[in-house]
């Protein structure tokens, strides 16, 4: 299988490198060439990358043949940055439009915006990153989106959600192609994890995925505030806004009141600590500042529709 990892613009390469490596390793591991990967590009004049990195394709784009064309990721910020990115890289684009019928287009992050806007995905199932989910459904209403997964496999394209949404299409593309016991022996070396699964209810909430400024900000401070303290003038204090544009600017950008959305939160955090600790539940609810531990216990279950306990036994990896 021929795979061209895409070289553009301000990408993020980091994930093309990665993917590779996994590739080449599941070579070496199967004794055979199973897979063959080229940087491909519009040119090949050298790639400015994203963090300073200078990339150069081995191959143009649209003179090579390729079963797979794998789409990196781009830095941005927010839904309302990509029509401008979109249009600087409408060459791109439209080379992406023109590949034969056969050649299968993957991507994962903000790269299935890409895939999207050439029209590959038309009528196709796909997820994306969740802080463009809204955005992408109004601009794009002929793709099926799958939103609540992380990873979207169909014959003809592939995307996952995430800056690290490139491990998830290639340990199911290396599934695939290797025998059950050499693929086990395959996650032991790379001591690759296997995905922690997320309730859907905090699927957008971890700090490292809030796309807007004031979104990570009221993370961070809420991260560090106890649950019973935190109200809506609290916050817009920190935060030296008022209450009502507070209100405005997260209603705007999450489609939630700020009391629910820093609710949820605070309630992810707990979520993390059920994960990946075995702390008893009255101590996560101490340690986070709720007034007691039933009042965690019913919030919890409000919201995930399962009690601590049943989510840590599901969901857990301590």
């Amino acid at each position: 299988m021929k795979i061209g990892l895409l070289l553009y613009e301000h990408c993020m390469p980091a994930g093309l490198m990665a993917f590779n490596d996994l590739l080449q390793a599941s070579n070496r591991l199967s004794g055979k060439v199973l897979f063959e990967t080229c940087l491909v590009g519009t040119s090949l004049k050298p790639v400015q990358c994203a963090n300073q990195m200078v990339l150069t394709a081995n191959v143009l784009l649209q003179e090579t043949q390729l079963d797979v064309l794998l789409v990196p990721g781009m830095w941005t910020e927010s839904p309302s940055q990509l029509p401008s990115l979109l249009a600087q890289h409408a060459k791109l684009i439209e080379q992406i439009r023109q590949l034969p019928e056969q050649t299968k287009v993957w991507s994962y992050c903000t790269g299935v915006c890409f895939l999207a806007d050439s029209g590959r995905l038309r009528r196709q199932r796909a997820t994306v990153t969740w802080w463009l989910a809204n955005a992408m459904q109004k601009k794009y209403p002929n793709v099926n989106w799958l939103i609540d997964s992380d990873c979207v496999m169909t014959q003809k394209t592939a995307t996952a959600a995430g800056v690290h949404g490139y491990l998830l299409l290639a340990q199911q593309l290396i599934e695939k192609s290797l025998s059950k016991p050499a693929f086990q022996e395959f996650i032991k070396l790379m001591v690759l994890p296997r995905p922690v699964q997320q309730h859907p209810a905090f699927r957008s909430f971890a700090f490292m995925e809030q796309a807007d400024p004031l979104l990570r900000k009221l993370a961070a401070i809420v991260t560090q505030m106890p649950a019973e303290q935190i109200t809506v003038q609290t916050l817009a204090g920190k935060l030296n806004l008022s209450e009502r544009t507070l209100a405005r600017k997260v209603n705007a950008l999450t489609e939630m009141p700020v009391a629910s959305y820093a609710r949820h939160l605070k309630l992810h955090q707990v979520s993390e600590q059920l994960i990946w600790t075995s702390v008893p539940v009255n101590t996560i609810s101490d340690e986070l500042g709720y007034s007691n531990e039933s009042n965690l216990r019913r919030q919890f279950k409000q919201t995930t529709r399962l009690s601590p306990v049943q989510y840590r036994k599901k969901f857990g990896r301590s």
